[in-house]
């Protein structure tokens, strides 16, 4: 299928692994020239070249969501590009329980989690609104639909940002701008191999007795691949997706069993 989107100027955050890049590589697969963003410039440059082999343009820039500062200066830089497709992924926080959480983690981990993506969010959208054309999408957690133990910050603040995207979602819609959050399960990525090992090590198991145990939980029997996860963000980015906004789109493997 033509996704209809060849051409249209993609920004990624987090670009430099994991989830990120693997949207980034499955928008370049569809023709979308590309801003890519994070911290780790070296990273960045891999997925900059397989995205190029696309034979699409790819511009490295660097971004540290936590630091407001460098929030700044990124939009700046970007002020000028048009933005058609936004996709808006920050790092997990580190694993802890509530009660008993430091109000510094809640103010440090907010600015990344959301106060930077709302602006980043916001500084895209006047230019969407304009052309009557726009995709924004939110890679966010199944967290926010049944808590994960252990994840305490990740779903609270994961909700928050949850909220103001279901908000906006309604107020853009007719301006031909849609809004949508994808939510992982367990992909195979370097974040989940951490938790997997992070639950072994409070068990006193070996990881992979941890990850048996929690591929045991997945309908699909198997943790998914981050290919997967960006072909579905490219369905979402498309032309054809037009009508479809304000949702939560589950990647899981049938992981999450509630409605």
């Amino acid at each position: 299928m033509d996704f209809r989107i060849q051409g249209k100027t993609a920004l990624v955050l987090g670009a430099s692994q994991g989830i990120g890049q693997a949207i980034a590589k499955a928008l370049a697969a569809e023709g979308v020239n590309l801003l890519l963003a994070a911290r780790n410039v070296d990273n960045l440059a891999i997925t900059q070249k397989a995205c190029q082999a696309s034979g699409v343009s790819a511009e490295i820039c660097t971004l540290d969501l936590s630091d407001a500062t460098s929030v700044s200066d990124f939009m700046a830089s970007i002020s000028d590009q048009s933005i058609d497709i936004l996709v808006s992924n920050s790092g997990g926080p580190p694993a802890a329980t509530v009660p008993g959480i430091e109000s510094s983690a809640w103010t440090t981990q907010f600015q990344s989690m959301v106060l930077a993506q709302i602006q980043i969010i916001e500084a895209v959208l006047p230019g969407m609104r304009e052309r009557g054309w726009g995709r924004i999408q939110v890679v966010s957690s199944s967290g926010i639909q049944i808590p994960i133990p252990h994840l305490a910050i990740s779903n609270t603040l994961r909700s928050s940002l949850a909220a103001y995207c279901k908000t906006l979602a309604g107020q853009v819609a007719g301006q031909g701008v849609t809004v949508n959050l994808l939510l992982p399960g367990r992909i195979d990525t370097d974040r989940v191999r951490w938790l997997d090992q992070n639950v072994a090590t409070k068990q006193s198991i070996s990881v992979e007795q941890a990850k048996a145990n929690s591929v045991a939980q997945i309908p699909a029997g198997r943790y998914g691949e981050p290919e997967e996860f960006g072909a579905v963000a490219a369905f979402y980015a498309s032309d054809q997706a037009g009508y479809l906004t304000g949702n939560q789109i589950r990647i899981d493997g049938g992981l999450i069993k509630a409605l």
